[in-house]
Parts: structure tokens; sequence; C-alpha cells
């Protein structure tokens, strides 16, 4: 993407800003438009954008970064104003969005629905992050007439921000999306919704697994509202499937064995998601490593991995302020886990006993 010298990206959210970021960090030119000063100014300000910012280049792509309430009069103001330009989105939802664009005959060879599958709780440019989307997947959805050179130019940008373009109809990637993302965000807002009446000794207990579960509650609730909503009957026959299996287990919690499939069933669910690069979920090799609380500590064991050659998966640290020691956990692979423990023992490190999957 050398060539791409002016972005537009009409939404100073979440989305819209790491893409201005991530976009900045390559030398294009990006501006804002936001109905909102606030996020609009701060949007600016990360990307670097005056009014002198090379102004009078007309944009090469326009962005519609906005929920999918106010997508119908935008994607016809800046289809007035940008004609020359290529357009993307990155709403949640594409059905809708490649409907109205087709009726505008002239803008739908020039545009490409597609939606980031990345994402965080922390909405607003506030939370945005320039590799938000390194390699996450990206999916695009184009129009019945977007030119190949329009879709070829998308594929370019989209792995140009180390992200993974997938091609989906709009109706497969909405019924997709409810299940790996609508229904999860409804889901841990109904379990958090449990706890607003739980004393606060009893909260105060709370560990790592409401922690995990609880997260994407946090997200803002006037955006997933609107999303909730454009693919409501997406999701409808999901959620009246978590209701049956709901009722189930009330109905047989006297009976051990209905709990037991229900964990058995939900185990395997969670098994299928893709690992890492989107590949076969691994059940990787756990390797808990106690080091000193001082600086350096972590790099120095990462130089030793280096040494031997070791892919790390993945790694948690668990540290407790004031503690003087901190236990780091490294995922690998069981042939990876295996040399490095001999390689680290035989090295001094205080390695403890590898554990198999989670």
């Amino acid at each position: 993407m050398n060539s791409l010298k002016k972005v537009r990206i009409v939404g100073a959210g979440l989305l819209g800003t790491s893409l201005g970021l991530a976009l900045k960090s390559q030398g294009v030119v990006v501006d804002f438009s936001d109905l909102n000063p606030t996020h609009l100014a701060l949007a600016r300000d990360l990307v670097g954008f005056t009014s002198s910012s090379q102004s009078e280049l007309s944009p090469e792509l326009v962005v519609i970064a906005t929920p999918s309430a106010a997508f119908r009069e935008i994607i016809r103001e800046e289809f007035r104003l940008n004609p020359q330009a290529i357009f993307i989105d990155l709403a949640s939802t594409k059905t809708e969005s490649i409907l109205e664009v087709e009726m505008i005959t002239d803008l739908a060879p020039l545009f490409c629905g597609t939606h980031p599958m990345a994402g965080r709780e922390n909405g607003g440019p506030h939370g945005a992050r320039s590799d938000l989307f390194l390699g996450r997947p990206w999916v695009l959805s184009p129009t019945s007439t977007t030119q190949q050179d329009v879709l070829s130019y998308v594929e370019d940008l989209v792995r140009s921000l180390g992200a993974i373009p997938i091609m989906m109809s709009a109706p497969e990637h909405d019924r997709a999306v409810a299940l790996i993302s609508h229904l999860p965000q409804l889901t841990s807002s109904l379990l958090a919704k449990q706890l607003s009446g739980g004393p606060e000794t009893w909260l105060a207990l709370s560990g790592q697994g409401l922690r995990d579960t609880t997260r994407i509650a946090a997200s803002d609730p006037h955006l997933w509202t609107g999303i909730i909503f454009e693919n409501r009957e997406q999701l409808r026959p999901l959620l009246v499937g978590l209701r049956g299996d709901l009722d189930a287990l009330i109905a047989g919690l006297d009976q051990p064995g209905v709990t037991e499939t229900l964990l058995k069933d939900g185990r395997h669910g969670r098994s299928m998601i893709p690992g890492k690069h989107g590949g076969k979920s691994r059940e990787y090799t756990y390797l808990p490593i106690v080091i000193e609380d001082q600086a350096g500590q972590l790099a120095s064991l990462f130089n030793e991995c280096a040494k031997i050659l070791v892919n790390v998966e993945d790694l948690t640290i668990e540290h407790s302020p004031g503690q003087f020691t901190g236990l780091i956990t490294l995922a690998l692979s069981k042939k990876d886990a295996e040399l490095l423990s001999q390689h680290l023992l035989a090295s001094g490190w205080n390695v403890h006993a590898p554990r198999q999957g989670q």
C-alpha cells in the first residue's frame, strides 16, 4: 500500500482510530470526521493531523467506521463528496449495508464491505491501538458489482495492516458473528448482571475465572444495542438454543450425569476454537518458572529461549505487590517444553514440573 497517500475515516471510535494509527505508521495522511468533538479532537491529535496536512489531497480511500444506524445517510453524503474514492465500512453486520450500497448504482462497484474481527472492551479513541489488527481475521464482503481491482486493493490494504483477509458473503458473515461475537457478548452481560445484588465481601473473592467470563460485559451498551438489533434474526435461534440448554441443566441439577455432559460438551466446543494463526487449537505444555523480582529477568528468560530456538506460544505472569518472586508460565509444544526445561535447569533457573493442557 505504498501508493496510498490520504484516507478519510468517518467515525473516530475504537476501530476507526486504531485503523488511523496503523495507517499513520505507514506514512499515510489520515483525517477523521465525527459528530463527537471530543473523539474527533483526540483521534486527530493521535494521528498528528492538522488542517495543513496535505489538505489539498483528495482521499483515495473513505472508511465508514460509524454504527450501522448512521450508515445510510453517511455513505450517500461521502460518495457525493468523494466520488473518485474507494469505499469500505467496518460495521459489525454486513447484510443491510450491502443492500443499501447496491441501491446506489455508481457506488456499488467502488465499495467493499469489511469487518475486522478485532476489538476491545474499552471503546472510543481512548482504547485505540495501532497493532489492534495484527494477526486478526478481517472479513471482506463485496457487493455483487464490486470491481476486481477494488477488491484486490482492499485485500492488499488488509494485509498491509497485518490482518488476514477472508472472503465471506454478507448473510454468512452475519450468521457467523451472531455465534462467535454477539452471543458471547449477551452471555457475558447476562452473567455480569447476576452480580449486581452480590455483597461486596463476596465480590472481593472474585478470581480470574469471573473476570475472564465477564470481561466483555464492560463494553459500550449503546453500541451493542444497535449491533444486537441489526442482527436479531440471526441471533434469535442461538438464544433459544442457549435457553434450552439452561432449562435442561436446571431440570437435571439433581442428576450429576446431566451436569457432566454439559461440561464435557462445553469443553469440546472450547477446543474447536482455532489456535494461533487460525490453525487447529493445540494442547500446549505449560512450563512454570519462578523468577526473582528484579529488572531484566524476563528479558534474560527469553534470551535463553532464543539460544535453543524454542517457540513460546503464550505466557502468563503472576506477581503480587511486595512479593520477592514471580511465577512465569510459558506455553510451548511438548517437545520445546522438555528441551527448554532441561536447558534452564542446567543454567540454574528455578524451573518446576511442566503440566499438560490447561
